[in-house]
């Protein structure tokens, strides 16, 4: 069974910095696209960031950066999105996704077969 699981979340003050984990087990996605999702209370979800397995390239939504980075251990099978300069309207639940694809082009509007459960991130004014 291919698990994706979450860790990291919680509340913090607006400045603030989280890190969020997501541990893959029961496949290997070394090679593919890691990424991460939000969705805010009455928002759609949104793409947030994508780490390609297969050259490491890096995509960030406009919202987050210069303030969040993803990473990936591959060691592991575990990717992180460290957030920094966290903001109110970060508050969101967060979700890792990944599936067979090599490259992060487009990766918010692609269909993902693998996700975590989410993790609450709630950012304090």
């Amino acid at each position: 069974e291919v698990r994706l699981v979450e860790s990291g979340g919680g509340l913090v003050q607006a400045g603030g910095s989280l890190r969020l984990s997501c541990a893959a087990s029961g496949y290997s996605f070394t090679d593919y696209v890691k990424v991460w999702f939000r969705q805010a209370p009455g928002k759609e979800r949104e793409g947030v960031s994508c780490i390609s397995g297969s050259d490491g390239s890096t995509y960030y939504a406009d919202s987050v950066k210069g303030r969040f980075t993803i990473s990936s251990d591959n060691a592991k099978d575990t990717w992180y999105l460290q957030m920094n300069s966290l903001k109110p309207e970060d508050t969101a639940i967060y979700f890792c996704a990944s599936d067979t694809y090599y490259h992060c082009s487009d990766y918010a509007d692609r269909v993902y077969d693998y996700w975590g459960q989410g993790t609450q991130v709630t950012v304090s004014s």
